[in-house]
């Protein structure tokens, strides 16, 4: 029990930037879990090594507790965590450059986590591998397997992988052009991670303003301007809903408002109030009107525009610009 809380505690101060705390709760962990003789708490608390070994830059490091986690005997070690250590290892590997490598493991734990139906990995190591096919210069297969990343970590509630995707939602655009999509897109994931209390990786966000460094050259400072603000204001729900319209197949045009007549004014402001996640309570007391007036507006709009959802009002409010 006190391996598996100090592992707990590990990934928990790693992700919120204790990076040196974090890590030496991992190597009470190994040294506990070998004393016990407990393969599957070694091989977890070695993967957190691997883990705040390549959130401080030591990747070569980071690639030998990755190793070490994967030589030990996978008899005694569930096959959730055995997924999660490879995790770690393919995160590794990733950023040693052998982006080959990383690839044909992250397919690989793919395919194991969807056999398993195992979720939360499976969110996480799909964004991991449409930013791998990105790299790799495969833009379908990456905008594929983005989506599918989002819809997972949206249906399970997974904050890091939701987190994470935006990120390589953001790259994803850059890649082909998107200059404008990607300033809004790296916006919300800098507020999202901001407001959730995680960490900004300092080797991620070097490469990032390498790119807004591009993206200010295509756009021009007022475009950028307008293209951050747009994404700082944005909830993680509204930001998660505008990357899944960016990978969409076949994106909806953005249009005048639809439905058979126009909304109000009243009736767009309920519409974004929605998109930036308020709850029918919240926006009921932001605009001092009743709970009941407000049901009956969302009635109306969905009457006259067929959004029959809250995710539908959001994409709604996205592509008309009212977010």
């Amino acid at each position: 029990m006190l391996v598996n809380a100090l592992i707990g505690r590990t990934m928990i101060l790693l992700n919120t930037g204790r990076i040196p705390e974090g890590m030496e709760d991992a190597r009470r962990a190994v040294g506990l879990a070998r004393e016990l003789g407990y393969p599957a708490g070694e091989a977890f608390a070695l993967a957190g090594l691997s883990l705040g070994a390549g959130y401080t830059g030591d990747i070569e490091d980071a690639l030998a507790w990755g190793w070490k986690a994967e030589r030990i005997d996978p008899a005694g070690i569930p096959g959730w965590i055995a997924r999660w250590c490879d995790v770690s290892l393919i995160g590794a590997l990733a950023e040693a450059g052998d982006v080959a490598s990383a690839w044909q493991r992250c397919a690989d734990l793919v395919a194991r986590a969807r056999q398993a139906g195992d979720l939360p990995v499976l969110a996480d190591c799909v964004g991991v591998l449409a930013d791998l096919d990105r790299r790799t210069g495969r833009i379908g297969e990456a905008r594929a397997h983005l989506r599918e990343a989002l819809q997972t970590a949206t249906r399970t509630g997974e904050l890091i992988p939701l987190i994470n995707g935006l990120d390589y939602c953001g790259d994803l655009c850059a890649a082909t052009g998107r200059w404008a999509e990607a300033v809004t897109v790296w916006a919300a994931h800098a507020a999202c991670v901001q407001a959730s209390g995680l960490i900004n990786l300092p080797s991620a966000a070097r490469l990032r303003q390498q790119r807004l460094r591009k993206a200010g050259q295509a756009l021009g400072p007022a475009r950028v301007r307008a293209a951050e603000e747009r994404g700082a204001a944005m909830s993680l729900a509204t930001a998660a809903e505008y990357a899944l319209m960016l990978t969409d197949p076949s994106p909806q045009q953005p249009q005048a408002l639809p439905g058979p007549g126009q909304l109000s004014a009243r009736e767009r402001e309920l519409v974004t109030l929605v998109a930036q996640g308020r709850t029918d309570a919240q926006i009921a007391a932001q605009l001092y009107i009743s709970v009941r007036t407000v049901s009956s507006h969302l009635d109306r709009i969905r009457d006259k525009t067929s959004c029959r959802r809250r995710a539908d009002l959001t994409r709604l409010a996205l592509t008309t610009g009212l977010v």
